[in-house]
This record gives C-alpha cells, sequence and structure tokens, in this order.
C-alpha cells in the first residue's frame, strides 16, 4: 500500500475495444440511439441564461462562521439522512473525456477503479445554449467497455468515438460572446494533507469549447470572442489555484469539523468530504458553477470550487514523532484585484486584499480526523487559528501613474456614519464571533501626510462603531506605527509584537478538536485583524509573530512542549519563518505584482546589508508592474469572476474607463437600509457553540468508511508507489537540517537553537575567504555594488563562478607542481596558473622539463611498494604462512592478536558445521536425483561432461 504520489500520471479509463465483433449496423445504431434517449429523459431543454450581474448582495443567507451554522443555496443539494443512503462516500477523482462529431462524453471513476458514472454534454445546441445530462446509473468496468464500444460503433460513420483527454476535475463553464467553453484539470500536484485528504495544485488547465466538429472549423467567428478568450488566458490557472475532492477547502477547520458532527447528530451525513456547501466568498470559479447547478443533479461529484491563495504543508520531526503544520491563505473573490485599482472598501463592506490565513498543527500519530474507539471528527490531534488581513475598510483609492512611484493617497467619500466599516464588521462578526482585534500598523508621523490620513478616519470610524455597541469590548483597536519603530535604534519592532501576540492569543484563544472531559474542545472565538496601507509587508511580519506564537500554544495543547514559547533560530522557528515568507510573498505577487520587500530578517535587523539590492529590485518589479500590468490583470480577474458579462449593446471590456460599476451595488437597486445605530446582527454576536460527537455505533451498523473515504484516498492500496514519490517522505522537515555545517553531530531537538554554530562556521569562511583569495572577494563587492549583478547573463554567470573556483581550487593543490618559467618572475604562488589555462609558451616549457611533485612522488611510491602480488587466478598450492598478509596483521596491536584464543567448546562445536560427511548422498534415495548429485560433484571438480558421461558409461 502506498500514498499518491506528488504528480499524478492518470491513465485514461477504459478504452473500446479498436476491433469489435461483426453486427449489424442497425442493431448499433439502435442501442446507441435507446441509450441517448434513457440519458435525455432526465435533460432539462431550457437554455441557461447568466444573471447580467452576479453581486455579493444577491448571496442567500451568507454564513462563513466557524461554527456549526451553514447555509444551503436552493441550487445545492440538501443534506442526505444517513438511514436514507443506501451506500457510503465514493467520490469520483479519475475523468476521461470522450467526443464523438455531436456530443462529449465524461466518464468518472472512483478510486478503486471500479465503479463508473457518465456525463453527457450535448455540441450541437444552438449559440448561448446547454445541455447537459447526468447518468445516474453506476456501471461496472464491464458494463462501461460494453457501453462504449455500442458509442463507438453508432458513430462509425461521423468518425467514431475518440478519447479528448484525460482529467482531473471540472471548473465550470463559461460564455464569453456565442458559444460555452469547458474548463478541466489536465495535470495536478499535492500540496497538503489534511486527516487523509489530500489537497492539490493545478499545474495544467484546457479550456474546451462546447460546439460541434464542424463549427470549429468555421472561419466566420465573432471577432470578439479571441479577444475575450486572451483576456481569459492572462489568469494563470497554475499559480496558487488549489482544490481538493473530499475536504471544504474553503472553510476553515473548526467550521468543516464542527459542521460535520452537527450534522451526525441531526441524523444527516456530513458534508465534510462534499463540496456543496462550499464558501462561495472563496470559491473564485462560483460564477462558472452556475450553469452546471442548473442542469447536474450532483453537480459536486464532477465539479470542484477553486481555490485561490497560498497552501504549504512541513513536517516537524520531534523525536521521530511527525507534526504537520499547514498554512492556508484564502483569497476572497469579492472586491478582488490589483494593488492600486482596488483599494479601501466597497458600498457593500468588502475589502481590497481580504485574505484569511489559517495555521493548522496536527500530530500524524493517526491520520484521520476520527478518534480511537469510533469517535468520529474527535481526534484531539488536530487545532487551528486563523488571522484575517484586508485594507482599510474606508472609501480612499491611489491613482497609479508611472511618473509617481508613489502617489498620494484620496479619501473619496467622507461618511459620517461609516456604513461601509460597519457592513464589513458585521461580517467579521459572522464569519469568526467576537471578539475582533483591530491590529492598524500604518504611520502615524509624515512629513507629507498620506498614511496619517487614513490613521485619522479610521480611528474615527472604530469609535463610532464601538459606541454603539452594547460591549464595546466586541472590537478592541490597536494602533501601532511599525515602520518608525522598525528605523529606531532603541526600540525593538519583534519584542512589541511579541506582547501584542500574546495579548491577542488571549483574547481569540486557538481551535482544539477534542471530546469528553479528557479533551475537551476548545474553539477559537474572534480574529485578529491585522492592516497596513497595502497589507503585505508590515501585515505579513506581524502574522507571522502572532502565528509564531500560537504555533507554540497549539504545540503545548498537543503535548509537545511544555513552555508556549518558541525561540527564534531553531529548526521550527526557521520551518515556520520560511513558509509564512513563502506566504507573504505569494499574496504579495497576488496582489502587488513583486514579492515581499521587508521581510523579518529586515525586522529583526539580522539581514545582510547585500539584501539592500534586493529591496531595490522588488521595489522596482512592484512600481513597473502596478504602471504597466495591472490593468491587463484587472482585466482577466473581472472576466474569470463573472463581475464582467458580455451583452450585446453595452460596452466591451476593454472600452471601459473604470470597473467602479462592476464591483459595486447598482445604485437603481433598492436595497434594504441598514440601521446606523444598530449596525450589526444579534445573531452574529451569539458566542459559537460546541457541538457533541457522535461515534460509529450510531450509523445503523454501519462503519467509519460511510461517512469519510479517507482510508482509500490515503493509502491507494491499488497503487504502486516508490518512496521519492510519496508527498510524506518528501515532504520538507526539520529531520533534513540535523546535520552540522562541520559535520558534527548536534542536538537533535527541533527546538534547540542553531545560529551560534553556524554564525560561526559562516564569519571563519569569510575570514578565510578574504585571507586566501581576496580577488574573488573584491570581485563580489563590485558586483554588489554594480548593475553588473542585475545585467549579466545568469548562464555566464554561472559559468564563471565555476571557472573562478576550479581555478583557485587547483591553485592551492598543485602551486608545487607548476614551476615559474624563466623571464616571467611571477610576484607568488597564487599567481601560477594550472595546466588547462597554460599559454603556448607555457605548455612547450613544460614539455621540455617535465618535474614530478612532492605529491606525485609520495603517491606513486605509496603505489609501488603496496602489496598488490596476490595470485590472479586462483590454485591449490595456498601458502601455509602467507608473507603477503604480514604488513597487514602487524598493524594492528601485536599484543592483541597473540592473545586471539578461542575456547574448546566453541572450536567443537564450529568443527561439527566445519566438517562434512564423505558420502554425503547417502540419504538420496532417488536414482536420478543421486546422478544428478554425482554430476554436481564431478562438475566441481574439474571434470567435463564428456568424462563423466564415460565414468558413468564403465560403472553401468
Amino acid at each position: 500500500m502506498s500514498e499518491s504520489t506528488e504528480k499524478d500520471q492518470y491513465s485514461p479509463g477504459p478504452q473500446p475495444p479498436p476491433e469489435h465483433e461483426e453486427t449489424k449496423s442497425e442493431e448499433s445504431e439502435g442501442t446507441f440511439i435507446e441509450h441517448s434517449e434513457a440519458l435525455d429523459a432526465t435533460s432539462d431543454k431550457q437554455p441557461f441564461v447568466p444573471s447580467p450581474q452576479l453581486h455579493p448582495e444577491n448571496v442567500v443567507n451568507y454564513s462563513g462562521r466557524s461554527s456549526a451554522r451553514s447555509h444551503h443555496d436552493e441550487k445545492r443539494p440538501p443534506p442526505e439522512p444517513i438511514s436514507d443512503a443506501p451506500d457510503g462516500v465514493h467520490r469520483m477523482q479519475k475523468f476521461t473525456l470522450y467526443e464523438t462529431s455531436t456530443r462529449y462524453y465524461i466518464v468518472g471513476a472512483d478510486l478503486l477503479d471500479e465503479r463508473y458514472r457518465m456525463l453527457k454534454i450535448d455540441r450541437t445546441v444552438d449559440a448561448g445554449e446547454l445541455s447537459i445530462t447526468e447518468d445516474d446509473v453506476v456501471y461496472t468496468k464491464d458494463e462501461l467497455v460494453q457501453l462504449l464500444a455500442a458509442i463507438e460503433d453508432g458513430n462509425l460513420a461521423h468518425g467514431g468515438l475518440k478519447t479528448r483527454c484525460a482529467m482531473w476535475g471540472i471548473l465550470g463553464f463559461i460564455r464569453f460572446t456565442t458559444n460555452y467553453y469547458m474548463l478541466v484539470i489536465t495535470r495536478k500536484s499535492i500540496v497538503a494533507m489534511l486527516g487523509g485528504h489530500y489537497i492539490y495544485q493545478i499545474e495544467s488547465t484546457d479550456l474546451i469549447p462546447i460546439v460541434s466538429s464542424t463549427s470549429t472549423k468555421k472561419a466566420d467567428k465573432n471577432p470578439e470572442e479571441g479577444r475575450f478568450m486572451g483576456i481569459f488566458g492572462n489568469l494563470d490557472l497554475t499559480r496558487n489555484f488549489y482544490f481538493s475532492y473530499s475536504y471544504d477547502i474553503t472553510r476553515t477547520l473548526q467550521y468543516n469539523l464542527s459542521k460535520a458532527r452537527q450534522a451526525l447528530k441531526n441524523g444527516l451525513r456530513p458534508s465534510l468530504t462534499s463540496s456543496a456547501d462550499y464558501n462561495e466568498m472563496f470559491a473564485w470559479n462560483h460564477y462558472m458553477l452556475q450553469p452546471a447547478l442548473q442542469y447536474m443533479t450532483n453537480t459536486f461529484d464532477w465539479c470542484l470550487p477553486l481555490l485561490h491563495g497560498f497552501i504549504d504543508q512541513c513536517k516537524i520531526a520531534v523525536f521521530g514523532r511527525p507534526i504537520y503544520v499547514t498554512i492556508i491563505a484564502r483569497r476572497s473573490r469579492y472586491f478582488a484585484g490589483a494593488r492600486f485599482l482596488k483599494r479601501g472598501t466597497n458600498d457593500l463592506g468588502y475589502v481590497a486584499n481580504d485574505v484569511e490565513s489559517e495555521q493548522i498543527v496536527s500530530d500524524m500519530l493517526t491520520t484521520s480526523f476520527h478518534a480511537p474507539g469510533g469517535i468520529l471528527f474527535g481526534s484531539p490531534n488536530y487545532t487551528s487559528y486563523v488571522q484575517h488581513r484586508g485594507s482599510i475598510p474606508l472609501y480612499w483609492s491611489q491613482e497609479s501613474s508611472p511618473s509617481v512611484p508613489k502617489p498620494p493617497i484620496t479619501l473619496n467619500l467622507v461618511d459620517p456614519f461609516f456604513s461601509a466599516a460597519a457592513l464589513h464588521f458585521d461580517q467579521l462578526f459572522n464569519r469568526y464571533g467576537t471578539p475582533i482585534v483591530v491590529l492598524n500598523l500604518i504611520k502615524a508621523r509624515e512629513k507629507v501626510p498620506r498614511e496619517s490620513l487614513l490613521l485619522h478616519e479610521f480611528t474615527q470610524a472604530i469609535t463610532y462603531l464601538k459606541t454603539r455597541l452594547q460591549d464595546p469590548d466586541n472590537i478592541i483597536y490597536k494602533a501601532w506605527d511599525m515602520s518608525r519603530v522598525a528605523k529606531s535604534h532603541d526600540q525593538d519592532v519583534v519584542e512589541k509584537l511579541e506582547e501584542t501576540a500574546t495579548e491577542v492569543l488571549k483574547l481569540t484563544g486557538i481551535f482544539h478538536n477534542g471530546y469528553g472531559d479528557h479533551y475537551p474542545v476548545q474553539l477559537q472565538q474572534g480574529v485578529c485583524r491585522t492592516n497596513c496601507i497595502d497589507c503585505l509587508d508590515r501585515t505579513n511580519a506581524a502574522q507571522f509573530v502572532i502565528g509564531k506564537r500560537a504555533l507554540g500554544i497549539q504545540l503545548k495543547a498537543l503535548g509537545i512542549v511544555e513552555d508556549e514559547f518558541i525561540r527564534y533560530d531553531t529548526d521550527t522557528s526557521n520551518l515556520f519563518t520560511h513558509m509564512y515568507h513563502d506566504h507573504g510573498d505569494s499574496i504579495a505577487l497576488q496582489y502587488g505584482g513583486s514579492h515581499l520587500v521587508n521581510t523579518m530578517e529586515t525586522y529583526r535587523k539580522i539581514n545582510q546589508w547585500s539584501s539592500h539590492s534586493r529591496d531595490m529590485i522588488e521595489s522596482f518589479k512592484r512600481y513597473y508592474n502596478n504602471s504597466f500590468m495591472d490593468a491587463q490583470r484587472q482585466e482577466a480577474i473581472n472576466l474569470f469572476l463573472g463581475n464582467y458579462i458580455f451583452a450585446k449593446g453595452q460596452p466591451m471590456l476593454w472600452d471601459l474607463e473604470t470597473d467602479y460599476y462592476l464591483h459595486h451595488a447598482d445604485p437603481r437597486m433598492k436595497r434594504h437600509k441598514r440601521s446606523y445605530v444598530k449596525w450589526w446582527t444579534d445573531a452574529h454576536l451569539e458566542k459559537i457553540p460546541i457541538p457533541p460527537v457522535v461515534s460509529v455505533g450510531d450509523l445503523n451498523g454501519r462503519d467509519i468508511s460511510f461517512v469519510d473515504e479517507f482510508w482509500l484516498e490515503y493509502y491507494k492500496p491499488k497503487a504502486l508507489s516508490t518512496f521519492p514519490k510519496i508527498f510524506s517522505y518528501r515532504m520538507a522537515s526539520t529531520s533534513k537540517s540535523l546535520k552540522a555545517p562541520d559535520g558534527t553531530t548536534q542536538d537533535p531537538s527541533p527546538f534547540a537553537v542553531r545560529n551560534q554554530a553556524a554564525d560561526a562556521d559562516i564569519r571563519h569562511r569569510r575570514r578565510s575567504t578574504k585571507a586566501t583569495n581576496p580577488t574573488m572577494e573584491l570581485n563580489r563587492q563590485l558586483k554588489r555594488l554594480s548593475l553588473q549583478r542585475w545585467l549579466t547573463d545568469p548562464t555566464v554567470e554561472r559559468m564563471q563562478s565555476h571557472e573562478n573556483n576550479l581555478r583557485y581550487s587547483l591553485n592551492l593543490s598543485l602551486n608545487d607542481s607548476i614551476p615559474s618559467i624563466p623571464g616571467t618572475n611571477p610576484k607568488s604562488d597564487k599567481e601560477a596558473l594550472p595546466p588547462q589555462l597554460w599559454t603556448m609558451e607555457q605548455i612547450v616549457y613544460h614539455s621540455m622539463n617535465p618535474s614530478v611533485s612532492k605529491s606525485e612522488k609520495a603517491e606513486y611510491e605509496r603505489y609501488v611498494i603496496h602489496p598488490l602480488n596476490l595470485p590472479i587466478v586462483p590454485h591449490e598450492n595456498i601458502p601455509n604462512a602467507p608473507s603477503v598478509f604480514v604488513n597487514y596483521v602487524n598493524s594492528g596491536s601485536p599484543s592483541a592478536v597473540a592473545n586471539l584464543r578461542s575456547k574448546g567448546e566453541d572450536e567443537a562445536v564450529y568443527k561439527t558445521f566445519v566438517d562434512a560427511a564423505d558420502n554425503y548422498i547417502a540419504g538420496v534415495e532417488d536414482p536420478a536425483a543421486k546422478m544428478r548429485y554425482k554430476a554436481y560433484q564431478g562438475y566441481v571438480a574439474g571434470k567435463g561432461f564428456k568424462q563423466l558421461r564415460a565414468e558413468s558409461l564403465v560403472k553401468a
């Protein structure tokens, strides 16, 4: 049994036989038509017509809170009662797309390749229409092969049945101007595993047009269609887009486990392994899923919600005990866009750069979410902590300009009741509960007021909202000029953030799953909302410190450590720092167009002075992307999310001067007016309940696989793999950094500080490099200070570096073997060149005056006197006292060798095993077997087969 490999190479499903038995075409066509009519019997012929706009205000009963509260869209299937469920979970994870001239056939297979289902898509419908038919029949492998063969026979006259591609799921359907397209996943890779459920990153996608084979060859296509497809392709789906077949990654671990336990309590099948209740806020393909929801019954057996953000997982090895640390960042699809084009908030309370970051720490002694003894979803080995970042919820903007690197900040609208901010915080209450800790890190004092303008306005907004609350502590506001403290020499940024993190964790707590009195459940109540001006550099550093503090509490809750504080420069801290650095880089690339400019090394003041050039490069990248590339990215996002929908007579996407009306509510629509005084919802302020646990005994005789298919997905009993391909084997781990720089062993604890030895080794290497090779060091310093670093071709740079290292190393080892040429008068031995760099004059001189170095002479002498006079061919004349081994024996201690004696009883035992019977075939009674033994004895003695044959005849 083995786990899934990182990049699954999927072989297409059962193929139709290349040669079928001869049958009448009428019978084949009749079989195909009968099956086609059976499929069409459940089809709805009404075409799907998308709404003009899919705004967030149209969402019914939205609830993303980390509690058991949930909503169910009218188009989504309701939970299934356990008593009515005929069988367990059999989720499809492998798909094959077949095509004929008039239809697409998608065949889905379960994990064991034992159950198959089929989906049919009509390619001959009119432009703008969509016809999808789902076959409710579950086929075996033989039945599926027969069905595909029947479809093949029925379409022989029109090209037959062809395999289009193997795929891993459907992301949805989208229409630009005429026909629909189907977006499918063609390659994936594993990035994380939670409770035995894998999380995948998209590696490749394909946009398949749903038109007939003849229509694709027409030349009179809409000229605007190609431009829309080009804009759609500008959004790279292979970067930071994730999905899962059996775990809802759009919601937090606390919500998923609480929802599953509550469903079991109500007698329903838990939807942990179903995506039907996904969080619309973080499902970036929500718009493309609407046509599928319109026509398909079991939509999420075929389609997958898509998460955009960041996911990473690593392992902390605590003396052989594996602890998994997972970071999941979820980017909101509301008011999404590029940095200077999306600032502040819209009138619906959704802010720019809204990202929910969750860190999950789990003890992997057991894999699943279930506790021993059949306690469903009650494993105490899982903890999590959630943070939030988002732009300041005010109406403000910055007009990007290529001539102005830092555009001025403008307050576009002054609302005395701060209605948008009130909507935003009410949503936070709904999602996370109370309290909401607001950590504001923007600048307080500036020569030219920019950020400080927002500080004053935001402080007024928080004060107004707090005064209206019945409990003002539901919002806790902390403003701190982090940039100013970082530039000062008498204050420590990290120390101040550590104090803030301790206060935040006391207010919100963490989520720790469990059951009963021995493992009580702890729920996170509230969240820390962190922001700076961009919610990138300073925000990521603050979230890292808070996350590191939460990591210590999570490890203590799991019984790993006694002290909640994790020191810096340990393996655990360094690994967590790298994860949060990648987390911040991904969010910065998505929103700002470049990596982080200021990292934790900057705020800890341990970064090298050469890193300033790297900061300059990232600042320049961010400036360039914001000035020239943001408009294209924004168009792609608006088209992908469905913010813009093509309509005849309306302006094209590329003709819009602004996308303001695509992200704000239509002023002509009647909206419910909220109270300026009671701006919150009472239900959102209630404490999150703790649902009870349910055991396997309450499932009417069914086992755990009825509600959770984690075992098959994690172990994949029918898959054959190797260790290098297994995800958990290749995962980044602290155990890979146990070897010290000097090769010595060190403390295997991942919580031991490592910086002293490493720093000493680095300083030693730097001193030795400066003393022995000043030219190389000088070249490196000059390179840091010039444009050469940016303009040099990387390939040439690597070749030059390798050549310099080779030249330097050979000079050290061969300087005693390279005599100087008369007349050259070298200044030192370091200027002597190795043979491969000699000039023609030097080659001729050394050929005429050969010499042997001292090292070569010693090597040759050792080779000559080495006892290599053993006989090549073995013979019977073995010397009794081999002098060959005298030197080897005398190399040890003579006294130790002389004292080596064996006991008499040991010799007797050994003799019984060594002595062989003369007549060793006495016990063999079979004449044929005895003859074979005798033949083998003669063969070992060196007799030929002819001689053996002659002896046997003589004896006979």
